[in-house]
């Protein structure tokens, strides 16, 4: 499986040419910090008039838990299995903005009903339809604190004294293979404290690595005092300070070239008159 999909799942759908319910669900599972489920219309999706093919979604579960203003970025392939042969299987990519709007994304054109039916095409085996769905977390506005704290509890990994969720252990193990020193003299005891206190720097982290013009003068302030909070607490955390620094200084000097050109350009039209 491809490193940008954390998550893959197969869903066997029993009895397939006696369904007699418009569409279908799988059960949930669990991405990042959000519950999903796959939605497929045996029958085809009459709302998309399309009536001669599978339909299959990709759906956020647990939209109404989330905190207001969420969204989900999300990489996401769905396979219809070929049983005799994997070669001839059906698969489609895709990426979406799952949002409050947009609960939804998939494909209505997903496989013919006539070729998935036909026993002689393998899709239809001992009267099971097989849908496999891999799905990646690209981007996440608006966590999900309850589900977080779940996970934490039943999935979490320890990695250097942290309890961290699984999708996490490579960045935290690449946090301290760079920075082996970072919590050395950390006092926090509490776990969730310190689990708190991290995912705090890693998504700061990831902040200061984008591009200067993305950010605010509002997001520096506030990185700054996320890291001078984090210090007090026992973070070795020179190396981020350094990183703000030279994110503050890019985009001043991004600034200041934006002004020089409206200069220019101020001039240039002056002389025109």
């Amino acid at each position: 499986m491809e490193k940008q999909y954390e998550k893959k799942i197969t869903w066997t759908i029993k009895n397939f040419s006696s369904l007699q319910s418009d569409n279908i669900s799988s059960d949930n599972f669990v991405v990042g910090d959000s519950k999903w489920r796959l939605l497929a219309y045996p029958k085809g999706d009459r709302s998309s008039n399309k009536n001669s093919y599978l339909a299959v979604y990709l759906i956020v579960a647990d939209s109404e838990t989330l905190p207001y203003g969420w969204k989900r970025h999300i990489k996401f392939r769905l396979t219809v299995v070929n049983q005799t042969s994997e070669k001839l299987s059906q698969q489609n990519v895709s990426q979406h903005w799952f949002e409050e709007k947009s609960k939804s994304w998939g494909f209505f054109e997903m496989l013919p009903l006539a070729k998935l039916v036909n026993q002689n095409d393998g899709f239809l085996m001992n009267g099971e339809v097989k849908i496999v769905a891999e799905v990646g977390v690209l981007e996440v506005f608006g966590k999900s604190d309850v589900l977080e704290e779940t996970l934490l509890v039943n999935e979490s990994i320890n990695v250097n004294g942290f309890q961290v969720l699984p999708s996490q252990v490579e960045s935290v193990n690449n946090l301290f293979k760079t920075h082996p020193d970072i919590a050395t003299k950390l006092r926090l005891e509490n776990p969730r404290l310190r689990t708190a206190y991290l995912n705090s720097l890693l998504t700061l982290n990831q902040i200061l690595c984008q591009s200067p013009e993305k950010l605010s003068n509002a997001d520096l302030a506030n990185a700054y005092c996320n890291i001078s909070c984090m210090t007090k607490a026992g973070f070795k955390l020179d190396w981020l300070e350094k990183k703000l620094k030279e994110v503050g200084k890019a985009q001043l000097q991004q600034h200041e070239q934006d002004l020089k050109e409206l200069k220019d350009l101020k001039q240039e039209f002056m002389m025109q008159f």
